[in-house]
This record gives C-alpha cells, structure tokens and sequence, in this order.
C-alpha cells in the first residue's frame, strides 16, 4: 500500500483539502486497498480543530466529501510511516525538514512539483481568503499526482 501524507501550516485548510480530493480519487477509481492518506500541520497552534468552514465551503460546493477531520501535527516518525510527505509552499518544506530531519528516501516533495508546473506553490487562503485558487491549485496537483502513481505503482 501507498501512503501519503499532505502537509500545511495548521491543518485546517490545504493538507486537508488535498486529503479529501484524494480520498475522493482513491474512492473513485475502487483502489481504497492500494493508496491511503492523511493530513498534517507543521505547526501546534490548530492541534484538533476541524477543517476551516471557508476551505469547507469550496470543497463541498465542488462537491468534495468531509469526513470529521481534526488538525494534528507532524511527527518524526511519519518519515518511516508514510512513502510520500507533500507540502504545499516553501514554508511548509522548511518546517517539515526541520521535523523530519534527513530525506534519504527523497519522500518530501511539493504538491505542484508533479504537474506541469513544478515550481508553483500553493498560497495559505487562511492569509490571502482565496479559498477558490487554493481548491484549484490542490485539486490539479492532486489529479497530477494521482497519475503519476497510478502509472508508476498501482
């Protein structure tokens, strides 16, 4: 089994927007036993809080399932955990080194590095309020993403 985990500032919006889509696609192509994901935060200021009702709100009006999410942090030991660590903005990176330590595996990776356009990041809407880019930067990366693993893996 794949594991993946989406990571972002506080867990209330993007890593868990990106866990839905996902869960959406894992569900959709009938492979809930061969790919498997999660959330998490770098930082501890949001620790079992719900997804943000903004990012809810995009994701429900594009018809995205929520499940009962509840914010936790990144762990060290998640790098043995799971195959692949996604962050969303060089921040993210930043904080998930820090946590993580060594990539040996080269696991740590960006959301947008699988599309066409590598470099991107994914701005926080917590700060810029738009919830709607965020949904469709996620949603792209994660289709992108997806792809990649069903041709190399599953």
């Amino acid at each position: 089994m794949i594991k993946i985990l989406f990571i972002c500032h506080g867990n209330i919006c993007r890593s868990v927007g990106a866990q839905y889509i996902f869960d959406e696609m894992i569900r959709n192509a009938h492979l809930e036993n061969e790919i498997f994901c999660e959330s998490a935060a770098t930082s501890r200021e949001e620790i079992g809080n719900p997804i943000y009702p903004p990012m809810r709100q995009a994701l429900i009006s594009h018809g995205v399932a929520i499940g009962d999410h509840r914010a936790r942090q990144l762990r060290r030991d998640d790098y043995e955990e799971y195959d692949i660590i996604i962050g969303m903005d060089s921040e993210n990176m930043y904080y998930m080194k820090h946590i993580l330590g060594d990539d040996p595996e080269g696991k740590i990776h960006t959301l947008m590095e699988y599309t066409d356009t590598p470099n991107e990041l994914i701005d926080d809407p917590w700060y810029t309020r738009d919830f709607e880019t965020a949904y469709r930067l996620i949603r792209k990366g994660c289709s992108a993403l997806f792809d990649t693993l069903r041709g190399d893996h599953v």
